[in-house]
């Protein structure tokens, strides 16, 4: 008995060994990430699409307003059916701050070590190796690049989506079928993925329960919420179609043109931006595929083919969101591959230093030391401007600014819009940066803007200091 306690003591300590780097791998990427981020959104890098449409969104739902974000137009369930936002709102009730959204994506970001760790390890890959694949993970460019663009839902997905397939590998159904339904409220396509998950699982891993309720949550989900919940929030339907001009004119057409008319499809395959796209998927984690173990990529179908098959180019490239649900299966695939030594390389020096080489290239860290710092010279001004903007009142400004705004029903960026006998009834405050107009306005129409406003006599100057201005609306007092 006191050997078998002395072996089972030995195992537990052993187990606690492996798994120390990994917590600290988790903390230290979750303490970087949400710095990056804070940083950025400090620097006023940060957009309204999407930080600050998701922060508005959350404060309006924790104040009891609805959810309608002011510069879109919309209900936020119009966008991406994403009703996950309605689980975060209790947190901008404790406290409302834009803080909790980058905390979370750099907590999701940083937990999806620890399922593909454990993953690797039930796969029976080497422990040095199940850890060298967690630092892959964190090394992807991806996992750095959509850390700092804002906000997204489905990156919360990302960890949830390695921790079901772990849960249906080890026939948990439960955690398995909770799990799917908080992926399927992250984002409208991700039903597609958590479907041709459900294809995989049933035709490749044998997991009948688990296939089976992902294919069907996926189905139903997808149909739900593009046919019925979209179109009532947002009437003129799923706003993405528009990227796929050519293969139809909403998301059932498109589908079936695609099987109906595959020379459509073709046409689009064959392109330079697509080469480079799968150029940069690939070449990260190219070292550790092998064709013989890509079955796992068949759940990321749906994704790819949707990032192919566009015209948006953002979909093409490891900045944006759109390459999100790919990542967890092309680590499925290097699991395989590595575990049946496969890989091209299996030393876990060799698949760390590769990974290292792709971040150096394709990470977006040198931002900090040109883009993110262009705005310095009018940083202290813009955060004074914006101090003096009374609570709830209406604000016109860029959409760089706007994330900075957002705690209040109506604030609005198309600056390129507006003329000052349109604003008179809409905003008390028109905040301008002159000098770094950004994506909303061109300077020309800016210098127009600022002069009107000048002249108007509906505003006054109320602060002005480095090319930054501060108009309000005077208050017409009523007579006694």
């Amino acid at each position: 008995m006191d050997q078998k306690l002395t072996s089972l003591d030995a195992l537990n300590d052993r187990s606690a060994s492996e798994a120390k780097p990994i917590f600290w791998l988790v903390g230290v990427s979750a303490v970087v990430l949400f710095l990056a981020s804070s940083i950025r959104h400090i620097l006023f890098h940060s957009a309204a699409f999407d930080l600050g449409y998701f922060d508005q969104a959350l404060y309006l739902i924790s104040q009891g307003q609805p959810p309608v974000v002011s510069f879109w137009g919309f209900h936020f369930l119009g966008g991406h059916a994403d009703w996950i936002l309605y689980l975060l709102a209790p947190l901008y009730k404790i406290y409302p701050s834009v803080y909790w959204l980058l905390a979370l994506q750099a907590i999701a970001l940083s937990l999806g070590v620890i399922p593909t760790w454990l993953l690797a390890k039930q796969a029976g890959v080497k422990p040095g190796q199940a850890i060298a694949i967690a630092v892959v993970y964190l090394l992807y460019p991806l996992v750095f690049n959509i850390n700092l663009f804002d906000f997204h839902p489905e990156v919360l997905a990302l960890p949830v989506l390695l921790a079901v397939v772990l849960a249906a590998r080890q026939n948990r159904p439960l955690w398995f079928t909770l799990g799917t339904l908080f992926i399927l409220g992250c984002r409208d396509a991700l039903s597609l993925t958590v479907a041709a998950m459900g294809v995989w699982l049933l035709l490749v891993e044998r997991k009948r329960l688990c296939g089976a309720i992902a294919l069907g949550t996926g189905t139903a989900w997808f149909l739900l919420a593009t046919q019925v919940v979209i179109p009532h929030f947002r009437p003129f339907g799923v706003e993405a179609v528009a990227r796929y001009a050519g293969l139809g004119n909403s998301v059932l057409d498109i589908a079936k043109n695609i099987f109906l008319q595959p020379n459509l499809v073709l046409n689009r395959l064959f392109s330079l931006p697509n080469l480079e796209y799968l150029c940069l998927l690939f070449i990260p984690v190219l070292w550790g595929l092998s064709l013989k173990h890509l079955a796992p990529l068949l759940a990321a179908v749906p994704q790819l083919s949707m990032n192919l098959l566009t015209v948006y180019q953002p979909q093409k490239d490891l900045v944006h969101q759109y390459s999100v649900p790919i990542l967890p299966f092309l680590l499925l695939a290097i699991i395989a591959a590595v575990a049946n030594d496969k890989s091209w390389i299996r030393n876990r020096r060799g698949m760390i230093l590769w990974s290292l080489i792709a971040f150096l290239a394709l990470a977006k860290y040198d931002f900090f030391f040109g883009r993110y710092l262009k705005k310095l010279d009018t940083w202290q001004a813009t955060r004074e401007a914006i101090a003096q903007i009374q609570p709830a009142a209406s604000v016109l400004t860029s959409a760089q600014i706007v994330p900075h705004l957002t705690h209040r029903p109506t604030v609005q960026f198309e600056l390129n819009h507006f003329k000052t006998a349109a604003l008179h009834n809409n905003f008390n405050y028109v905040l301008l940066d002159t000098r770094h107009p950004g994506m909303s306005c061109s300077k020309e129409c800016l210098t127009t803007l600022l002069s009107q406003l000048q002249q108007s006599a509906a505003y006054q100057l109320a602060y002005q200091r480095d090319d930054v201005y501060l108009f309000v609306q005077p208050v017409v007092k009523k007579p006694v």
